[in-house]
């Protein structure tokens, strides 16, 4: 029987294109975590998880250090077996370790999928869609920056845009109505503000906002204030989503409880995995929850899992986030996947359907 030969986690650190201004400040680089699973009979699959600073509770290092611990309980099992290395990990690792998991699942996916010749997304039930669209984004930038960079992505096709709005103050306001004024109708928007804003400004500022026809706004307050994301849904206009608060399967439970959110945000990194992702957004599908799929920064292989995830439910929103490559000045895959038109296109490439490229890996492999 095939079994696990090597479990072999990878910091890499590549540059963006140009910086990004969001709540959290400017990012110029994305360190992100490989994990390479080969079996005994010579073959590999890869996965990739991509923390960001200010979002993510763990770095790159954290989540390097879980996966070695993680490994020594997988290597001689089953590498088809998806259900058991998930226990085991679990058993291990109890509720921590979300990142880690998901970067070792989605390696051993990429593995099956290379191994019997079938895609991801075929390994998850099947894709519903081959075209996935994409969010657009705008950092918290001047209002006239953010009307230029919302034309210019309504020019090159996508037909969605988030906007970063950091804190209570007016430019946010000005951001947004700029936007709008830029794109007439011809754009859903989105407003993030990760955080930023306190309990007791959220209502009245997210009222400010309605005239400008979003879509929804996202995660106002602190991820662990769910019974303070119920108050403010109960008090504006726009359809709430809730992010950094979804964690596990509890995390989404308490939300539908409290009817905190309209609309939730799942990512493969911070749910744990494919699998476990697709199951929240059964749970969340349920009790009429809709969906938003991805993350903002990333590498390609966690783009293209993210993708294969939103590809398989008619839950998920139009616009999938998972957009990180765009804003990358490289990559450790051979052919990047191709963004620029604001759709990815699935194929029946095996695994997640994209190659490492030797010397890349090489070039952006960083210290822990």
């Amino acid at each position: 029987m095939t079994a696990i030969k090597v479990i072999e986690p990878i910091i890499v650190e590549v540059p963006l294109a140009t910086p990004v201004v969001g709540v959290h400040g400017t990012t110029v680089g994305q360190r992100s975590v490989l994990v390479r699973v080969a079996s005994d009979e010579g073959v590999e699959g890869w996965g990739n998880v991509d923390p960001t600073p200010g979002y993510s509770l763990v770095t790159a290092t954290d989540i390097r250090d879980a996966v070695a611990r993680l490994a020594p309980v997988l290597v001689g099992g089953d590498p088809f077996n998806l259900h058991r290395a998930l226990a085991l990990m679990d058993r291990e690792a109890a509720a921590d370790g979300f990142e880690a998991k998901a970067a070792i699942e989605m390696a051993l996916l990429d593995l099956k999928g290379r191994a019997l010749d079938l895609p991801v997304h075929s390994l998850l039930g099947g894709a519903l869609t081959r075209e996935v669209t994409l969010n657009a984004w705008i950092g918290a930038v001047a209002p006239a920056q953010a009307a230029r960079e919302a034309g210019e992505w309504q020019r090159r096709g996508f037909t969605t845009a988030k906007i970063k709005i950091a804190g209570g103050g007016p430019e946010g306001i000005e951001r947004v109505a700029a936007v709008r004024a830029a794109v007439g109708d011809r754009m859903a928007l989105r407003v993030d503000f990760n955080e930023s804003l306190t309990l007791a400004e959220s209502v009245a500022f997210i009222r400010r906002l309605e005239p400008y026809a979003l879509t929804l706004v996202e995660q106002p307050i602190p991820r662990t204030d769910i019974a303070g994301l119920a108050r403010i849904r109960g008090q504006i206009g726009v359809p709430l989503m809730a992010d950094e608060s979804v964690t596990g399967p509890a995390s989404l439970i308490d939300i539908i409880r409290r009817e905190a959110a309209d609309i939730v945000k799942l990512k493969v990194m911070k749910q744990g995995g494919l699998l476990r992702t697709r199951q929240m957004i059964e749970c969340a599908a349920a009790a009429g929850l809709r969906v938003v799929i991805g993350h903002g920064f990333g590498l390609t292989l966690s783009t293209l899992a993210e993708a294969a995830v939103a590809a398989t439910s008619d839950a998920v929103l139009p616009g999938c986030e998972a957009v990180g490559p765009l804003k990358m000045a490289g990559d450790v895959v051979r052919d990047p996947v191709n963004l620029e038109a604001g759709v990815i296109r699935l194929t029946d490439a095996p695994g997640l359907g994209a190659v490492i490229d030797p010397e890349a890996l090489e070039r952006y492999r960083a210290e822990p």
